[in-house]
């Protein structure tokens, strides 16, 4: 066996400090050999080239000495021609006046100049380092083909510009030959070219071609003037003998197609150079031009560069979408520039996409060619990010394509354009918008991320428990100044109008004049008195150590001079002065006060610095009341009286917080008989075992024991645990709410969540039926199986089966979601197509059925409940597009289903992101009012309801009044619903005929609203009370009208159109009512609840964010109040407990049901 260690050599000896000294002479005669590697070849030749072509460096430097060299050559050509004098002698040097006559022409002075000795001899050095340098050049560029490198152009200009000086050289005489120098200027020009070329290699960055070509564009008009005119001059000194100037002139007058004619050439060769000159101009130029005109294009196209020196001296932000809309544009323009600190910035759009015609037409206005800029380009390359100038942006958006019909595609684009920007500039703030939940943890870095289904779904699940939840949240995150609706003859357009234009707002107490006196006490107390005195609605509040906003944190919280202040108001603190009476010097007495020991002035005006200004009525408590409220008495006992609103105080006592049984939300949970029932069937509270997707927030909810099998969330299918096949066999106590959505996706569980929070009384708990087009996968059934009374049914809008199958005769609301697979119509707009005409459907077949729909464009909501001869949907259209043309941002806040909440598009809330670049707060507080976020100590969104027992209480501030000393709720709004008014019809309006001939049509019915018109409340206006008697008058003008007839035809052809009108309409909705009873009746189904004729087109309700203290409560209106977190009071209630004694529980679980 061979050894094959020993054939191994040995390894070299490390390296002494002797070794170093005296060599390693050990390795001597050792064979390895050293061998170096080179990029290029190791030849003369390629290391000249090296360094005169491929080195861009040493190339750079060589083109600028030989473009020095030729403008240098050009210089003396002119210091030759100044220094000449036409009138000497022509000849070789030496020689005697020589002439020589050709075609009548002496063609000496062209032959022969005089050139001095001092000029000849720069020119001789010039021309003989430029042509060794054009030589060697050209040896270098040599690649088998000699012809190729002598042909050129370029070459043969030098040849005839260097090689002549060479024979001056060998011959002496010849010093005084002519020799066509200001040529050189062709070759200056290449070689300019050719300079900026390498330039752009030395530095590694192109300048844009537009401004290349420019250059060459002007490089090669100064070549044709500068020709002509060395040209022209010096065959003119056979003529007239032109100086420089003049035969500047002549081409300037020429090129410029002027042509006065006071200087012109005199002789034919002159003219023919002329001739040649125009010539080659009128083939040059176009081709310059049509290049220069094809980048231009190309650059309006792609948007050009945003330069260096403009993002260094301006504010700019970067808007990156996949393709840009005009709806989208013109959104995030108004909103943007709402704001006026953000007038001076500038919009840079970064889209892959071409401008299309109507973005185009928008970025032409005036108003917004000086601000946006649009580059056409990708957010993946950083070439396109650094013409944008991401790096030193204020901010970039980053929005998805929501028309995509594969939304889960267009939230990669989103999440891999979101990823290139933080790679290109980290430090700039970065605002994304995500489609799907669980694609959310992916853009977790970026400083504001709104992700669309999670807002969408948990504001269609708040519509069905706080009506209008979605246009409170909508007008609340719009930029408006209040002015909607002002000029209209409706008040209750005057009310929601001017309450529109509040909006959150926030400020360190110590620093505010609204807080600043309510450091040390309560938060409920600073509410409640910053309310009365100033009509501001203080929400929430921040700590200084801490990022959680804390929304209503109760009474136990004591207002710090650190903590940051969130409130609801018309306008800004910082936009606003406050006077009082006294400071107007109008001699208006100041009355003592509210209260004894509030000691709060009664009158007070916020006067904002902008357009907006507010006058707070007098709030106080009238003087015959005293310190009680006097409340209706029965009648026998007029002296009898009730509690009046307790104070609220400063440092608030759990003992004092209690619930009355008007406005504390209890679910008597413990008290009530049912309550064992409910623990039977075995409901407890906690956190959700299984999320859908990563990222989802943890809530408290209401959950079963046990998880329900699969089998039994199937609704419309029996199995063994039960035989039910409908809703209406399951008999509910509550009414359902059922979803009609396409698919089961992630974000559907943020429409369950709010639905069973944990302080969601038990007995309130609505069942929830999710209609769905396709089979949900069983991710999604393991997270909603542990809730309670949550089931799906496998089926479609359009059938009228499935939807008696779920309950949709007895359902409390219908929520239908708009289909992704709609999103693939030609049209934009038609997108909502099929859900609004299935909705439209609906509301006839269930007039009385609350629909909420949502919908991809909000042009879209005036389709919804269309009556195409409504004369009041009619006026409001009008009014809506006056509201446009004043270029108000919520023109469409007063359509009827969007005013009532019934309709909401998710394209809303994109304002939600772009105020977040002003207000970094305003995603945090609407996730807290939706319940997408819970935090510790924060309280939550729910409403209650204004009863005929609640109407004492009178106004809006004595509400906030009660609600703050009785449970420490803060009011926020009001959701009002008043019968509906058929509008003034303007002159000449042909609405008014319509009108009149529906009120004559609807006589039989005018009893019935005059009854309900007289159960209004007394505080509508003067305007509105007078409407019944304008409607009784124009019915009488039209009796008049009608008895011109002949009395028996008047009669009998009323009689007979009153008749065949009831008839129509009996017949349509008994025909509708026939068809719903026989489908229920074929499918087993009892027709008992279900009322055909219920119907509300009679009324309009509207929303009321912050009204005025002295705003006077009706009957049925539903207030919005942000309730504290019961769990922080159970917290506090263990440390006082002995001081709370027997007082009544305020509608929360016993402490070990609440443990977390």
């Amino acid at each position: 066996m061979v050894d094959l260690e020993s054939e191994v050599p040995p390894l070299p000896p490390r390296y002494r400090f002797r070794d170093l000294l005296l060599g390693d002479q050990g390795w001597i005669n050792d064979d390895r050999v050293q061998v170096e590697f080179y990029v290029n070849e190791n030849t003369f030749k390629e290391r000249l080239k090296l360094f005169f072509i491929k080195n861009k460096r040493s190339s750079l430097r060589i083109r600028v000495f030989y473009f020095s060299l030729k403008f240098l050559s050009c210089l003396l050509y002119i210091c030759r021609v100044q220094l000449d004098d036409p009138i000497a002698g022509h000849g070789c040097l030496g020689c005697t006046n020589q002439t020589y006559n050709l075609f009548m022409i002496d063609w000496s002075p062209i032959i022969w100049v005089n050139r001095g000795l001092a000029i000849w001899i720069l020119q001789v050095s010039v021309a003989v380092i430029s042509l060794f340098e054009t030589i060697l050049l050209t040896y270098l560029s040599y690649k088998g083909n000699v012809w190729d490198q002598v042909l050129r152009m370029p070459f043969i200009l030098e040849m005839i510009n260097t090689v002549p000086f060479l024979f001056t050289i060998m011959w002496y005489p010849l010093r005084n030959l002519f020799i066509p120098v200001f040529l050189n200027c062709w070759l200056a020009k290449h070689t300019f070219e050719n300079m900026i070329n390498d330039f752009h290699r030395a530095i590694q960055r192109t300048q844009s071609a537009m401004f290349n070509q420019v250059l060459v564009l002007i490089s090669t008009l100064l070549c044709l003037i500068f020709t002509g005119i060395c040209g022209i001059q010096h065959l003119e000194r056979a003529g007239q003998r032109l100086t420089l100037f003049d035969s500047f002139y002549f081409c300037i007058v020429t090129f410029s197609t002027v042509g006065f004619g006071d200087v012109t050439p005199r002789i034919w060769p002159s003219k023919l150079l002329v001739v040649i000159m125009i010539c080659v101009a009128l083939v040059v130029l176009p081709m310059q031009f049509e290049q220069l005109a094809y980048l231009w294009m190309e650059r309006q196209k792609s948007g050009g560069n945003y330069s260096r020196h403009r993002a260094e001296t301006e504010r700019h932000v970067v808007l990156c979408v996949s393709s840009l809309k005009i709806d989208l544009l013109m959104d995030f323009l108004n909103e943007f520039y709402a704001h006026a600190r953000l007038q001076d910035y500038y919009v840079v759009i970064l889209c892959p996409t071409e401008m299309d015609a109507q973005v185009r037409r928008v970025l032409q206005i005036p108003m917004w060619c000086q601000r946006v800029i649009y580059l056409q380009g990708s957010a993946l390359k950083d070439q396109d990010l650094l013409r944008a100038k991401l790096d030193n942006a204020e901010g970039c958006f980053i929005l998805s394509s929501r028309c995509e019909v594969d939304r889960t595609a267009a939230d990669h684009q989103t999440i891999l354009r979101a990823w290139a920007v933080k790679d290109f500039a980290p430090n700039c703030p970065l605002y994304v918008q995500i489609l799907k939940p669980e694609n959310k943890f992916h853009v977790k870095f970026a400083d504001h991320v709104v992700c669309e289904e999670e807002f969408k779904y948990a504001m269609l699940a708040l519509n069905c428990i706080c009506p209008a939840t979605s246009t409170f949240i909508t007008l609340l995150v719009h930029t408006s100044q209040g002015l909607e609706g002002q000029q209209s003859p409706e008040q209750w357009q005057r009310m929601s109008g001017r309450c529109s234009g509040n909006e959150v707002y926030s400020i360190i107490l110590e620093e505010s004049v609204f807080f600043s006196e309510f450091e040390g006490k309560s938060f409920t107390y600073a509410s409640f008195h910053v309310h009365k005195k100033y009509g501001v609605c203080l929400i929430g509040v921040r700590r200084e150590d801490s990022k959680n906003i804390l929304l209503n944190p109760g009474p136990q919280h004591i207002m710090n001079g650190s903590d940051t202040c969130f409130y609801i108001n018309i306008t800004k603190e910082e936009n606003s002065t406050v006077k009082t009476h006294e400071e107007k010097g109008k001699g208006q007495r100041l009355l003592a006060g509210c209260h004894g020991p509030t000691g709060l002035p009664v009158h007070s005006i916020i006067a904002s610095v902008g357009t907006v200004a507010i006058d707070l009525q007098d709030t106080s408590c009238r003087t015959e009341c005293g310190p009680t409220l006097l409340l209706p008495t029965d009648s026998g006992k007029a002296g009898s009286r009730r509690p009046s609103i307790a104070t609220v105080l400063e440092v608030a006592d759990a003992s004092c917080i209690h619930s009355c049984d008007l406005f504390s939300d209890q679910s008597e949970d413990e008290t009530s008989p049912s309550d064992s029932e409910l623990s039977a069937d075995g409901y407890v509270k906690g956190y959700p075992p299984n999320l859908p997707y990563i990222g989802s927030s943890q809530t408290f909810c209401h959950l079963l024991k046990e998880k329900v099998p699969f089998c039994c969330l199937r609704l419309e299918k029996s199995c063994d645990h039960n035989s039910h096949i409908d809703a209406k066999a399951y008999s509910f106590q509550n009414k359902v709410i059922i979803v009609s959505a396409e698919t089961a996706g992630n974000g559907l569980y943020n429409f369950i969540v709010p639905l069973r929070a944990y302080f969601r009384p038990k007995k309130e708990l609505n069942p929830i039926v999710l209609l769905l087009d396709n089979q949900p996968d069983l991710h999604f059934l393991e997270a909603i199986c542990w809730f309670p009374m949550v089931y799906y049914m496998v089926g479609s809008i359009d059938n009228l089966d499935d939807l008696l199958r779920c309950g949709v005769s007895f359902a409390a609301n219908m929520v239908v979601v708009d289909k992704e697979s709609t999103m693939s119509a030609e049209e934009d707009y038609m997108a909502d197509a099929k859900t609004i005409v299935n909705v439209q459907t609906l509301f006839r077949l269930f007039s009385g059925l609350s629909i909420i729909t949502e919908l991809t464009h909000p042009a879209n909501m005036r389709f919804m409940q269309f009556r195409a001869k409504d004369c009041y949907s009619l006026a409001l259209s009008k009014l809506e597009k006056k509201e446009r043309e004043r270029g108000s941002n919520l023109a469409f806040m007063f359509r009827l289903p969007f005013a009532a909440g019934r309709v909401f598009s998710v394209s809303m809330l994109d304002t939600l992101l772009y105020q977040s670049f002003v207000k970094d707060y305003m995603i945090s507080i609407t996730r807290l009012l939706l319940g997408l976020d819970t935090t510790p100590g924060s309280g939550f969104l729910c409403a209650m309801t204004i009863t005929e027992d609640d109407l004492w209480i009178r106004t809006y501030g004595r509400l906030y009044q009660k609600l703050c000393s009785s449970s420490g709720d803060i009011p926020i709004g009001v959701y009002r619903t008043e019968p509906q008014i058929s509008p003034k019809s303007e002159p000449n309006d042909l609405t008014s005929q319509s009108q009149i001939s529906v009120s004559v049509d609807d006589f039989d019915d005018t009893k019935e609203v005059k009854e309900l018109r007289s159960s209004h409340r007394s505080s509508m206006s003067s305007e509105q009370s007078d409407r019944p008697l304008l409607r009784k008058k124009s019915m009488q003008w039209a009796r008049r009208l009608s008895r011109r007839v002949p009395r028996g035809l008047n009669r009998s052809g009323e009689r007979f159109n009153q008749q065949r009108m009831s008839l129509y309409r009996r017949s349509e909705r008994q025909e509708l009512a026939e068809l719903v009873k026989s489908r229920m009746k074929n499918l087993g189904l009892s027709t008992a609840g279900y009322d055909e004729m219920s119907d509300h087109q009679s009324t309009h309700s509207y929303v009321l964010i912050n009204p005025s203290p002295d705003t006077r409560l009706e009957l049925n209106d539903i207030v919005y109040i942000i309730r504290a977190d019961p769990l922080s009071f159970e917290t506090d209630s263990g440390s006082r407990k002995s001081s709370m004694g027997n007082t009544p529980d305020i509608g929360l679980e016993t402490k070990h049901e609440t443990e977390l």
